[in-house]
């Protein structure tokens, strides 16, 4: 059994005074030795953390016992490795944002779809299938005829949807993302224009790749993580990516070897998007890490098992 028990969690609820709960959440997770990042906001409680055993479940009897989130979910996996240098709990406007004001899951989402369902839905014929996250993030890993909205951020999705909703008239939506909080916003967004008939994940890609067996998978390549492992594949394997630590988007092994890339400088991705005093920068960044490798401190960002 791997050493580091990484919890992923979210939860909308009401929380009156979310700068009230940092202090004592921060401080419990220092306590026990809790790295990760965890958001706070008016509408609820999410992040991912990592620790031992036992302290991942102090942290969630905590969480827990905070108001209405006694019904809080959370999703496991492992790693051999600590894959956060920090603990940081952060008060925000919103958990995942979003920018709509008049969205809110607590006034009703899509219909939940288990992991073990999703396959005979996705593959009706009267069914569109969206990918909801980032397109850094659908580049590395999406299901089996989904539509990627090219988005580069969740504040765009809602400008999308508004361009291509007439493409999917008279069809079923069913969407996922990595965990299945940003559906509880996107379905909820789309009952708001009239769409009833919407589905979602439940428990996102993460929950899908846990507990459909590979042989009977619709999912195509690897899910992107926000931590140290970068992807996963079934069974929450960590996979073989790397993040180019100049834009923070995932590197395949291959793309190492291309022109445009440089250690912590720039992938084939962001080679375009920096001038060169930014990219001086990053090189002294670099070159700050390497000397601390040398002194064998460790670097987080680099590949981990588990």
């Amino acid at each position: 059994m791997s050493k580091i028990t990484i919890a992923a969690l979210y939860h909308f609820t009401r929380f009156d005074a979310p700068d009230s709960l940092r202090a004592p959440l921060q401080q419990l997770c220092e306590a026990n030795g809790i790295r990760g990042t965890l958001l706070l906001a008016r509408e609820g409680i999410n992040g991912t953390i990592a620790g031992t055993r036992a302290g991942i479940d102090a942290v969630l009897a905590h969480i827990r016992s905070l108001p209405g989130c006694a019904a809080l979910e959370h999703k496991e996996s492992f790693a051999d490795i600590m894959p956060f240098a920090r603990m940081k709990v952060r008060l925000k406007r919103e958990i995942v944002t979003m920018g709509q004001p008049d969205v809110d899951p607590l006034k009703g989402t899509g219909h939940y779809v288990e992991p073990t369902e999703w396959n005979e839905l996705i593959a009706s014929d009267d069914v569109v299938v969206i990918d909801t996250r980032n397109d850094y993030e659908v580049a590395i890993g999406t299901f089996e005829g989904a539509v990627d909205p090219r988005t580069r951020s969740f504040r765009e999705f809602p400008k999308w949807w508004e361009e291509n909703r007439e493409r999917f008239h008279n069809k079923r939506i069913a969407m996922f993302c990595t965990g299945g909080i940003r559906c509880e916003k996107s379905t909820n967004f789309l009952r708001q224009q009239g769409i009833n008939e919407v589905y979602h994940l439940k428990g996102g890609i993460l929950k899908y790749l846990e507990e459909v067996p590979e042989s009977e998978s619709r999912w195509n390549g690897e899910c992107f993580v926000f931590d140290g492992r970068v992807s996963v594949g079934h069974g929450l394997q960590p996979g073989p990516y790397d993040l180019c630590h100049a834009c923070r988007r995932p590197i395949a092994p291959e793309d190492r070897t291309r022109p445009e890339f440089e250690e912590g400088v720039s992938c084939h991705q962001c080679i375009d998007e920096y001038d060169e005093e930014r990219r001086a920068r990053f090189r002294e960044r670099q070159k700050q890490i390497e000397l601390a490798r040398k002194r064998g401190e460790a670097h987080l960002g680099r590949k981990m098992t588990g």
